[in-house]
């Protein structure tokens, strides 16, 4: 079986314990970073000294919910721009959303990939003289014409609990120099120094995940129980998410990583991401949403367009993927605008397929053999 989550047992260690550090150090040599449980925590307090309130900032519409509440917490207003179906920004009407109070640009990393027209955004940002705000937290390990993603703007984040099997774990990167001279790190920065009670449930739940692979079909019923309701975005409580993930990085994620080995992680993700790029090459109903694996990139998952994303995710339940899933859940006012047409389409018709470093790719191969059938 196949689960799209890792668990404590699949993190790829490091001989030489070169962890996180000395690879954001090494692609990143003239950014600095901190700590933080969340991202979007990490985000507050990177633009905390630099923004008014009544000011606004421009974020894809192709989004989670709660990734805006951090400038709502600053008294920001967030303002949606459209997509393209590469996921490009629609430059016409992000530019016709830029005013006098616009105070900041947001790119977004789709699934490890650099955003299309990521060098113009940072253009209209010089232009417009916003800042530039790289979101990253799809894939820390990803490196774009030799840089780190993430830092391709005058601040950005990374999250690591989307590359390690970890309760949280954050990164904030300034590599503006009025930035760095602004940020003031609140005492939500940082790493706890102690083991928490969630650290514990955080490892007590993996054994469990561990557990229940021994037996498909009690998975698939505990992830129906968990799961119940969370496709409707009704049911989203993007405020509840953010005030609870106000808390530093745990011991437990900074130990994780530490120890976690960047290399190998990013080769065992890249050689998932093509067998699954294998399977779905022969299949006339599904549609991958990047055509090749370019050098540098750690993919977060596999993301595949299906014609019936129901029936491609019954049939990959079927044969033992356990939380393949469509994505993301949009803001409600997005999905009422026929602006973000494109948005609401791709979050109904996308398929993200799991290619963590726990799975082997021959487990990715016996699923294509008996898609096949």
């Amino acid at each position: 079986m196949i689960s799209a989550t890792p668990s404590v047992f699949d993190v790829a260690v490091s001989q030489s314990g070169s962890g996180i550090d000395p690879f954001v150090d090494r692609h990143a040599p003239d950014s600095t970073h901190t700590y933080y449980g969340a991202g979007k925590v990490a985000l507050r307090d990177g633009l905390a000294g630099l923004v008014d309130s009544g000011e606004n900032v421009l974020v894809p519409a192709y989004l989670s919910p709660a990734v805006v509440e951090p400038f709502h917490d600053l008294g920001l207003e967030s303002r949606f721009y459209a997509v393209e179906e590469t996921l490009a920004p629609d430059f016409a009407d992000l530019e016709s959303r830029i005013d006098d109070d616009t105070v900041a640009v947001m790119s977004v990393n789709y699934f490890g990939f650099p955003q299309p027209g990521l060098e113009r955004i940072a253009s209209l940002s010089d232009e417009y003289d916003c800042y530039h705000v790289d979101d990253n937290a799809h894939s820390p390990l990803s490196v774009h014409d030799g840089t780190l993603l993430g830092t391709h703007g005058d601040l950005g984040i990374t999250t690591l609990r989307k590359l390690l099997p970890v309760p949280d774990g954050a990164l904030l990167y300034c590599t503006d120099d009025e930035v760095k001279s602004q940020f003031s790190p609140s005492s939500l920065a940082g790493r706890s120094g102690r083991i928490a009670a969630s650290d514990c449930r955080f490892v007590a739940a993996s054994v469990a995940e561990r557990v229940l692979e021994t037996s498909p079909s009690l998975h698939r019923s505990v992830d129906a129980f968990l799961s119940d309701g969370a496709d409707d975005s009704s049911s989203v409580d993007p405020s509840g998410r953010y005030e609870a993930a106000k808390v530093p990085m745990s011991r437990f994620s900074a130990a994780v990583a530490d120890a976690a080995d960047p290399d190998a992680i990013r080769a065992a993700r890249r050689e998932n991401f093509r067998a699954w790029q294998e399977i779905v090459d022969g299949r006339d109903d599904l549609t991958p949403l990047f055509e090749r694996l370019p050098e540098g990139i750690s993919p977060y998952e596999f993301p595949v367009r299906a014609s019936d994303p129901e029936a491609f995710l019954a049939e990959l339940e079927d044969c033992g993927v356990v939380g393949a899933h469509t994505w993301p859940i949009l803001r409600q006012s997005v999905r009422e605008d026929e602006t973000y047409e494109t948005s609401t389409r791709l979050a109904d018709e996308l398929v993200a397929l799991p290619v963590h470093q726990g799975i082997e790719p021959s487990a990715i191969e016996a699923v294509g053999d008996r898609l096949r059938r």
